[in-house]
């Protein structure tokens, strides 16, 4: 027998009708080891807010299974089996982390008047949702979970992560500062998301390009007590990337100015060397014709290097791929 909402018919109609239906997404991708301890997590986390009135008895846990090469579909269904407060949809193959939330986020917005989305690992205080909720009755469509600090990460993360973000700063892009993508959306923000069409996501930067009103709530971010961390250096790295490039143009202008800027000094030293050719005083070698040779080839290099990454976007946005394929539904499933 499923376990579910244990109050009366009257105290579940009166709930029904004046609490928002909630939906927690939680992309998964080899989380084998967690699902089960953030599941008992979240389905108290839940049940507490049922009871207080705050959330809709038919809010739900959905997990997202992003192409897992362990068991953890077969997690997701037993959880599905055993408790109404579970669901989950299974895509087609691994598409990477967030085109797995946006797989989520527009599933659930069609179920839900508002949308949790955080990580399976629990290193997000799953209290914080509790502040969430009371920034939802001030009028907020969308709510941000921000760390209070970052004493917990390596020195190299701090500071590499500190370094990030102020150079999305520099390039123009709207971020919160240390948030991740735990938040809270409401149906209406998640339309609104919805008709952003980039393939090339970073949930991150496009979230609060949605506007509408919107707050933070702080949270000390916990430390993964189950399985490994899906983020290893070259995938942080490239996921750096994605954000910059897929949010700023400001890289290209640095390269024109760049090459004003060489070309303004080309021209100055070949003054300088005509004027010393003038006066007699010509010194022969090949270090200096070496060294710019080789400079204006780096330059040369890395300004083709970041043209072409935009051009390599430019050619997966034409394409117009599907951005995730689901493969099942549970909770469509059951309607059938």
């Amino acid at each position: 027998m499923r376990a579910g909402f244990s109050g009366s018919n009257n105290e579940r109609e009166e709930t029904d009708k004046m609490a928002e239906i909630m939906y927690i997404v939680v992309p998964c991708y080899n989380e084998e080891e967690m699902l089960p301890i953030t599941a008992k997590a979240l389905m108290k986390k839940l049940s507490d807010l049922i009871e207080g009135g705050r959330i809709s008895p038919k809010s739900k846990v959905m997990f997202v299974n992003d192409g897992s090469k362990d068991k953890t579909w077969e997690v997701i269904t037993k959880l599905n089996e055993l408790s109404s407060f579970f669901t989950g949809i299974s895509l087609s193959r691994n598409k990477g982390h967030q085109n797995a939330l946006l797989a989520g986020l527009m599933t659930a917005k069609d179920r839900a008047d508002i949308i949790v989305s955080m990580d399976a690992d629990l290193q997000d205080d799953i209290d914080a949702i509790d502040g969430f909720l009371d920034k939802r009755a001030e009028g907020c469509e969308i709510v941000y979970g921000v760390r209070s600090s970052r004493e917990k990460d390596t020195a190299f993360k701090r500071n590499t992560a500190q370094l990030y973000y102020k150079i999305l700063e520099k390039m123009g892009v709207e971020i919160t500062y240390n948030h991740a993508d735990y938040r809270l959306m409401s149906r209406r923000a998640v339309e609104a998301l919805a008709q952003f069409r980039e393939v090339n996501l970073f949930l991150r930067g496009l979230v609060p390009m949605v506007g509408f009103k919107s707050d933070t709530v702080t949270y000390v971010r916990n430390e993964r007590v189950a399985g490994e961390s899906k983020y290893p250096l070259k995938k942080m790295i490239s996921f750096a990337v994605e954000g910059i490039t897929s949010l700023s143009v400001k890289p290209i202008r640095f390269i024109t100015a760049l090459g004003f800027v060489v070309f303004f000094v080309s021209l100055v030293m070949l003054i300088y060397f005509l004027i010393t050719w003038a006066v007699g005083n010509t010194v022969r070698g090949w270090a200096s014709t070496i060294t710019s040779v080789w400079a204006i080839g780096g330059l040369q290099l890395l300004a083709i290097g970041i043209i072409g990454e935009y051009i390599g976007k430019i050619y997966l946005e034409t394409k117009a791929r599907p951005k995730y394929i689901i493969d099942i539904d549970l909770e469509e499933n059951e309607k059938e």
